[in-house]
């Protein structure tokens, strides 16, 4: 078959090596290797706002949503999470306003929370289809959420 030489034994070894680099490596994690995405319905006021977050291996994650009533209102956190203990994170707008948060994680996908802005409470779920959703949200009286063809939005009961 093959005869062995040493040099072999050392490009096995350099490959070796590099493998085992990568795999500790953060910038591959960082990078959405060791990562998920789901979609967050929010509800402050009466306003919705809508997004995506996307959480680690490690519990950190990121977030965005925007406003669907004015959607140059838009809002960036970091959160950092576990199974035993939920999650909390903070949260920035365009606007100025700013938010604490937490959530219980009902899967490792799916969850839900409230949030405490400078301007009144938010509450959240994310990881569910818009009908899964709801019982998870303070929707305002009277309305309730529905596609309207290209979005998500509160519509009238």
């Amino acid at each position: 078959m093959f005869k062995r030489t040493s040099s072999m034994y050392k490009v096995l070894i350099t490959v070796l090596a590099a493998c085992i680099g990568l795999a500790g490596s953060p910038t591959l994690a960082s990078a959405g290797l060791f990562s998920a995405t789901g979609t967050i319905i929010a509800i402050l006021s009466d306003d919705l706002f809508v997004g995506e977050a996307e959480g680690h291996l490690n519990g950190a994650g990121t977030l965005a949503i925007r406003s669907q009533k004015n959607p140059n209102l838009t809002c960036r956190g970091e959160f950092t999470s576990s199974a035993e203990l939920g999650g909390s994170g903070k949260l920035v707008c365009s606007d100025g306003a700013t938010a604490t948060f937490q959530f219980k994680r009902l899967t490792v996908f799916r969850g839900h929370g409230v949030a405490t802005f400078s301007r009144g409470a938010m509450s959240f779920a994310y990881g569910f289809a818009p009908e899964e959703a709801a019982p998870y949200l303070k929707l305002p009286t009277g309305k309730t959420l529905k596609h309207n063809g290209t979005e998500l939005a509160l519509v009238d009961l």
